[in-house]
């Protein structure tokens, strides 16, 4: 197909970040290294703790490792390069990386959301047939959840945007600090009905049906938490709060980002919106889910007493 009249095929994309002040990107490449570090420190815990801990081999928290690994893995997609943009004053990045992170965010947005689901299904067989649940939630079915969760996410997330190849055309400045989705649609060289089309699909698919599953999922929770004696209620609903915060975090800023009114331009409210989706809730996932967790808690506790002996 030939180009647009007075447009270009670009060969790498210009992230214009956040400013160009270098006191203030000093500042953020402060900010966000310890924000970085404590993420991957934080999750990693996590995960090492639920790996060396015998009791907490179950369900709920294998599916809590996942959910951690995920959480590294993308912060890892933003913040690196990130760091380097904000003591750089040359922001490029190339058409294959800027690719990498638009399939690694679709990908890992997708696998957090259905894992998500995932995990409000745990807790609905936890909390409504306690009786059943060793058996509904045997560790052959977790697997096949976990597996179902990352082939899944591939399946309905890269695949599709991989059978349609987009071109960036110049100008190629782009109004972001990583290439995210939308952002990235905004550069098409063509018309970007088709790839709004498609970005809607998966959104749908990726997001509203999860979400719709985890809502019903907590109705029936709800429902039977009330019918039980009142002594239990708290500590069934302190079983799915943690998981009910994640979700209302990550749903959240998610609908803003994709639900919002279409724009032709990436505004400063897109950034952070997305600054707090990709950078800030895998840094407090894990805090979540240790304060709230006494069987964490107490799992670190004894091993830090260890430590120090």
């Amino acid at each position: 197909m030939d180009l647009p009249v007075n447009r270009t095929l670009a060969t790498e994309v210009i992230l214009l970040g956040f400013s160009r002040n270098f006191r203030i990107n000093l500042l953020l490449f402060f900010i966000f290294s310890v924000i970085y570090l404590v993420t991957i420190i934080g999750n990693g815990l996590m995960v090492c703790i639920i790996i060396s801990s015998p009791h907490l081999h179950t369900p709920m928290y294998f599916f809590l490792c996942n959910l951690s690994l995920i959480d590294i893995f993308y912060s890892t997609r933003t913040v690196p390069k990130l760091l380097l943009d904000l003591l750089s004053s040359s922001r490029r990045i190339s058409l294959l990386a800027c690719g990498v992170q638009v399939y690694a965010g679709l990908f890992l947005g997708g696998t957090e959301c259905l894992l998500l689901a995932v995990m409000a299904y745990d807790r609905y067989v936890a909390v409504c047939r306690p009786l059943y649940y060793l058996i509904v939630m045997r560790w052959n079915i977790c697997y096949q959840l976990i597996a179902f969760v990352w082939v899944g996410s591939f399946l309905t997330t890269v695949v599709p945007s991989l059978v349609m190849p987009m071109r960036v055309c110049n100008p190629n400045q782009l109004n972001h600090f990583v290439c995210e989705t939308l952002a990235v649609v905004k550069l098409s060289c063509d018309s970007t009905r088709e790839s709004e089309i498609v970005v809607v699909f998966l959104t749908f698919i990726v997001i509203l049906f999860p979400f719709l599953f985890i809502l019903l999922s907590y109705i029936v929770i709800i429902s039977s938490v009330l019918m039980i004696q009142s002594a239990q209620r708290s500590k069934a609903f302190s079983t799915c709060s943690s998981h009910l915060t994640v979700v209302t975090l990550l749903y959240g800023t998610a609908m803003v980002m994709y639900f919002g009114p279409p724009s032709k331009y990436v505004s400063n409210k897109d950034k952070y919106v997305s600054v707090f989706n990709t950078v800030i809730i895998p840094m407090i996932n894990p805090l979540i889910y240790s304060l709230k967790n006494k069987e964490v808690t107490k799992v670190f506790v004894m091993k830090k007493e260890r430590f120090k002996l």
